[in-house]
């Protein structure tokens, strides 16, 4: 396979104009799009409907073309631009046709998978966990990738509780994981997160507890990136990696932050890196729970107006960009279980360029 991600702007939800330019001049050809992941600038929140907005606009766009393979498309828009960010597409294709084009090193390789639908009793418990771990190894071998080292990032959008769950869950005398909607949306990343770490082996099963999503940070995978949303009731998958399977000039790279503010991380990648061209930066934000940041007191937590996680991406958004110097990076809020507490994994695709 060869596979590449390409940036493509909007300027709302809805916006699909250069989408179409992109693929009118053959730089994205939608029978070879496999996943669009998307930046889009509502809340991030519960209520936040441009997430399901943007996933229809661009299904029906690749509808035009393709018909009813637009539906097997996985299409994930963490809503959210605050401060910076800059709102977009990212279009993820794949194309199984070799060029022969071999490298010294492995090449981007992706898979993506679907969880089965969940009941609102299961959304941020231990089924989550394990319906998440079984489709991330799904999703690795339809890479190739036969080393879980060699995954680098994986992102999933996973869903949330309504009041019309929470009504459900209700009628059938069963109980949720919270009544808060918006705890629920953590608690969702978190458990999803605790899938990735299962499956990659960073942590055992066996030593997981319900008790212990969104509760035990030590337990955290070092490549989860997880977005929740009202507009599905199941998980999208996809798996960033690289393999000998894989053809052509991209590859990817991570590390993980250990706080909002470690912008060397970034750095570090692209200076790894320095004689490729980077394609895209892939990043989680959170706002350190201890109320701490290099033992300073931040006030992200404890303010009524603005969800912490806005303020997180919009913090981590401004740091990543400075470094690349580009504002059109995919910055995720909400990282429960993803990197350590207050910090968060960063991942880069690269282009390999003359000198590879």
């Amino acid at each position: 396979m060869k596979c590449s991600v390409t940036r493509v702007p909007i300027n709302s939800p809805s916006d699909v104009l250069t989408l179409k330019e992109y693929v009118d001049q053959a730089v994205i050809h939608p029978g070879e799009v496999i996943a669009v992941l998307g930046k889009t600038e509502g809340n991030g929140c519960v209520n936040d409907f441009t997430r399901g907005y943007a996933v229809r606009s661009v299904q029906d766009f690749f509808a035009g073309y393709i018909g009813e393979k637009a539906k097997h498309i996985s299409y994930v828009m963490s809503g959210g631009t605050e401060g910076i960010l800059s709102p977009h597409l990212a279009v993820v294709s794949r194309n199984p046709v070799s060029e022969h084009l071999k490298y010294d090193r492995k090449s981007l390789a992706i898979g993506v998978a679907k969880t089965p639908e969940f009941l609102p009793e299961e959304i941020g418990r231990l089924t989550q966990v394990e319906q998440v771990a079984a489709a991330v190894k799904r999703a690795i071998y339809e890479a190739g990738i036969t080393d879980n080292a060699d995954v680098h990032f994986v992102q999933v959008k996973c869903p949330l509780l309504t009041t019309e769950h929470l009504r459900d869950a209700s009628s059938r005398s069963v109980t949720v994981v919270t009544e808060d909607t918006y705890k629920s949306m953590g608690y969702s990343r978190g458990a999803s997160a605790l899938g990735v770490a299962i499956a990659l082996e960073e942590i055992a099963a066996a030593d997981l507890k319900e008790a212990d999503i969104c509760q035990d940070w030590e337990q955290y995978s070092f490549v989860a990136s997880t977005s929740a949303g009202s507009e599905l009731n199941y998980c999208e998958v996809i798996v960033f990696g690289n393999s000998d399977c894989a053809e052509g000039p991209f590859y990817i790279d991570h590390d993980v932050m250990k706080d909002s503010i470690d912008a060397d991380v970034l750095r570090k990648l692209l200076a790894k890196h320095e004689e490729d061209e980077w394609v895209q930066v892939l990043a989680k934000a959170e706002a350190d729970p201890t109320g701490y940041v290099r033992n300073r007191r931040h006030t992200m937590l404890n303010d009524s107006d603005i969800n912490h996680t806005r303020h997180a991406r919009a913090v981590v958004g401004g740091v990543l960009a400075s470094v690349c110097g580009d504002p059109m990076i995919y910055v995720s809020g909400g990282a429960e279980h993803q990197g350590p507490a207050g910090g968060g994994p960063v991942a880069v695709i690269f282009k390999r360029g003359m000198k590879s």
